[in-house]
């Protein structure tokens, strides 16, 4: 293997620098804050702190100039009223504006958390491998996608806002305090910061594996709906609705239990209790010192209204600290995924060569990642470009998987598979799989158009489209369809038949034009007479390309240049097909199997 790979982050790939690598390693707030404060967000963030504090500030100076006010009447001094009035209708107007700009620039850095973060987890995605893809379930990666990213705009607006906004509360009325009162008045907002503070340190103890089950249950119940709905048509057919109603509803009713201890935790939220009975106290106090004449009415008003600006720390934080811990446990839930190591890397400094079309397998080994079980066993062979080569055998015997390890959609546990001399994994994943092209027998279609299905990852005319669908037997029913080539084939094609799919499937791989091309029983679904059709076509396109063919069907292994019989993960035979006739009982068990023909049957063919 070369050095590069040896250095590589290990993704199949990846779009440019990434700026949020080494913090997605160093746990959820480091990446939170990486992408808080990432690019011109810094200038936003400060503009906003700045505006909040000034916001909490003319908040507190208000209060204090309203019990001026009041003081200057009850002693008789209306000569200033004129001036406070001047003043608080200057405040009135600047604390609103400015609290309107500061949540507009948090709102944008909302959008741009979100945006980023989903952009981010997207693309990581596409740099995971097969086995990773998978391992997980499609529901649960799109609850994850959609609801999780979603948390983190929640995160930013309304939570961080508020949070900043509830301490600059929580302490800047008390420095007010301090200035202008009694030094003892500082006792009740004191003791309020202290125990709040306690208190909610406690209270996000406890929500935090409470969000934690929010979140799991939430993507468990999304799965479960999403495998629901992707297979209807088995549930339907086997009358399943009950049980996966039940399945469904388990899930649910737990995420409801989740939200119900949540509940029960806010109810018991102390720090409103505590608020109570400070400002009670507060209030007493005040008038003790009103009676030793260290305090006027005024101030009096004006302190009990400070000690009132404790009402929105207390009232919001029980709210924004459940987003904060849902926000957090929906990045520990992207960062868990996005962390997880990807087996394949893309080596954007490998080779970039046109194959010829030599595949070599020495010696290869391979067991899926996870498991100990090998899959395939000492698997060597050659074959010369150009040629077609058939891979037999029974159900589960390794055919596919032995197909897709030359596309490196996984990597060879032991050996190494060479391709025109040199190790698969010293090319460019781009360049490597560029020039394979790979039809599965379930065939999977995207639901857009014919022409983008056919043309999908190359830039195609019309007319080079309508060529290689005649190849492939395809232009016939399409130019029956109302809109033709244009024409929208459903969710995953379920508006085409099996075969037509299979048929714009092989068009596009046509129009890729590959070095390497795999048919994975690709005309299953075809009938006999489409088959001939589709096989002219094949004949002729593919020369001078290496063909790997995993078929059971008679006519097309006959023509095979070489033919590879798997048992059990093991090559158990090799040749063509009338030397395996002759030499291997695997292989004619194959055909008595599958064809109802005597062995004797077959042997006298031979011998004719």
């Amino acid at each position: 293997m070369s050095a590069n790979l040896k250095d590589s982050k290990y993704s199949e790939f990846s779009p440019g620098k990434d700026p949020f690598a080494k913090a997605r390693k160093k746990g959820s707030n480091r990446w939170i804050l990486a992408h808080i404060f990432h690019g011109s967000n810094k200038l936003f963030i400060v503009i906003v702190f700045f505006t909040i504090i000034l916001s909490a500030n003319l908040s507190s100076i208000t209060i204090i100039i309203i019990g001026e006010t009041i003081s200057a009447l009850l002693s008789g001094m209306t000569a200033l009223l004129g001036n406070y009035i001047l003043f608080l209708f200057i405040l009135g107007i600047t604390g609103p504006l400015m609290r309107i700009g500061s949540r507009m620039l948090i709102e944008i850095l909302a959008q741009r958390l979100e945006r980023d973060a989903r952009r981010e987890f997207f693309l990581n995605l596409l740099g995971k491998s097969q086995s990773f893809h998978e391992e997980m379930k499609i529901g649960e990666l799109m609850a994850r996608v959609t609801d999780d990213v979603r948390m983190l705009n929640f995160l930013i607006s309304p939570a961080l806002s508020l949070i900043v906004e509830s301490f600059t509360y929580l302490f800047i009325p008390i420095i007010y305090i301090i200035l202008y009162y009694p030094l003892q008045l500082i006792i009740e907002p004191i003791f309020f910061s202290i125990t709040f503070l306690i208190l909610l340190r406690s209270y996000s103890r406890k929500i935090g594996p409470i969000t934690a089950r929010l979140r799991g249950n939430f993507g468990l119940m999304t799965a479960s709906l999403s495998e629901t709905l992707s297979g209807i048509e088995v549930v339907k057919a086997t009358v399943q609705e009950e049980k996966e109603m039940k399945k469904y509803f388990t899930h649910a009713k737990n995420y409801k239990k989740a939200f119900i201890e949540q509940g029960k935790l806010q109810a018991k939220y102390l720090p409103i209790l505590v608020l109570a009975l400070v400002i009670t106290a507060g209030f007493a106090h005040s008038i003790v010192l009103f009676n030793f004449g260290l305090i006027n009415i005024g101030q009096i008003i004006a302190f009990i209204g400070i000690l009132g600006l404790l009402r929105f720390p207390t009232n919001i934080s029980m709210f924004v600290f459940a987003i904060f811990r849902l926000a957090g446990s929906s990045a520990d839930r992207l960062l868990e995924l996005m962390n997880k190591k990807t087996e394949i890397d893309e080596n954007k400094e490998g080779k970039e060569i046109i194959f010829e079309g030599n595949i070599k397998f020495e010696k290869v080994d391979f067991s899926y990642p996870g498991s100990k079980k090998p899959v395939l066993k000492d698997i060597s062979f050659v074959v010369q470009a150009g040629q077609t080569v058939a891979i037999v055998g029974t159900t589960g015997s390794g055919k596919t998987t032995l197909t897709k390890l030359i596309s490196r959609l996984y990597d060879v546990s032991n050996g190494r598979i060479l391709i025109d001399g040199r190790d698969i994994r010293e090319y460019s994943l781009q360049s490597l799989r560029d020039q394979i092209s790979y039809i599965e027998q379930d065939v999977f279609l995207f639901s857009t158009t014919i022409f983008d299905n056919i043309s999908f990852g190359r830039v195609s005319s019309l007319e080079q489209v309508i060529n290689v669908a005649q190849q492939a037997q395809a232009h016939d029913f399409v130019s029956e369809l109302p809109e033709e080539y244009q024409s929208k084939v459903g969710e995953r094609g379920v508006q085409l038949s099996g075969g037509e799919r299979q048929r714009i499937a092989i068009a596009r791989a046509f129009l890729s034009d590959p070095r390497i091309l795999i048919l994975d029983d690709s005309t299953s679904a075809i009938d006999s007479n489409t088959e001939d059709k589709i096989q002219f076509a094949i004949n002729n396109i593919l020369k001078n390309r290496t063909t790997m063919l995993i078929t059971h069907r008679l006519s097309q292994i006959r023509w095979a240049d070489l033919i590879l019989v798997l048992k059990s993960g093991e090559i158990v035979a090799k040749g063509n097909h009338e030397e395996l006739l002759k030499t291997s009982e695997e292989y004619r068990k194959i055909f008595v199997k599958k064809f109802d023909i005597k062995e004797d049957q077959l042997l006298k063919e031979v011998r004719k």
